[in-house]
């Protein structure tokens, strides 16, 4: 399967992603990166490659430009930018949508990205049909928690006290459909053997929920 590289114009800014599509697919994914991270993560680039082997389109996205990249390596200011990341999340969206209109869109955040995500799932609620968050912040939506429509499902690290906490926190805001998920034995960032297996599988099991014959 071939992967495109794109380039999206959201509020003058211009973004790089990466777009893969796969034959008669069932729905689409777009990924939000967390804190320090892009779309060359090894372990969303995993989760992304599991989810085109079961049938979905992905989009890997860097919501930062490089010269802001940069910047937050030294002064982290962005990847704490909910505000900008939902922002940009959203244009993303808004693009995927248009070009590839005939099927459903769902959205996997990890870290601060999912919160974004719910966020942008707040926004845009007659387009994300699913959400899932990977050892996410949902805690960082805010408000928007209460106003995400479509079903999340919350996967945190077994060994990741502090985030399945505010997991925990969180999922009491959301009045839509959710489950927490705790993977035995993983730490924040799923480096164990199996754990992003794990996750992968259960993302499009998730995901299936999108397509009403899936």
């Amino acid at each position: 399967m071939a992967v495109e590289s794109v380039t999206l114009r959201i509020a003058g800014t211009e973004l790089s992603g990466d777009l893969a599509v796969p034959d008669e697919a069932a729905g689409l994914v777009l990924f939000a990166h967390g804190s320090g991270s892009s779309r060359h993560s090894p372990r969303n680039q995993a989760v992304a490659a599991q989810l085109n082997d079961r049938g979905f389109g992905t989009l890997l996205l860097d919501l930062l430009t490089p010269a802001e990249d940069q910047t937050d390596e030294v002064t982290r200011e962005h990847r704490f930018d909910i505000a900008l990341l939902a922002r940009r999340l959203s244009g993303a969206a808004d693009w995927l949508a248009a070009r590839i209109s005939d099927l459903p869109l769902g959205l996997f955040g990890a870290s601060t990205g999912a919160a974004a995500a719910l966020i942008t799932a707040a926004e845009r609620p007659e387009l994300v049909r699913a959400v899932v968050s990977r050892g996410g912040r949902p805690d960082l939506a805010g408000g928007a928690l209460a106003g995400v429509r479509a079903p999340v499902l919350l996967l945190v690290g077994g060994r990741d006290d502090l985030v399945i906490k505010l997991n925990e926190e969180a999922a009491h805001e959301l009045t839509a459909p959710y489950e927490l998920r705790v993977i035995p034995g993983a730490t924040h960032l799923f480096p164990e053997p199996g754990a992003l297996e794990e996750v992968g599988a259960a993302a499009a099991e998730w995901f299936t929920r999108m397509n009403p014959a899936g």
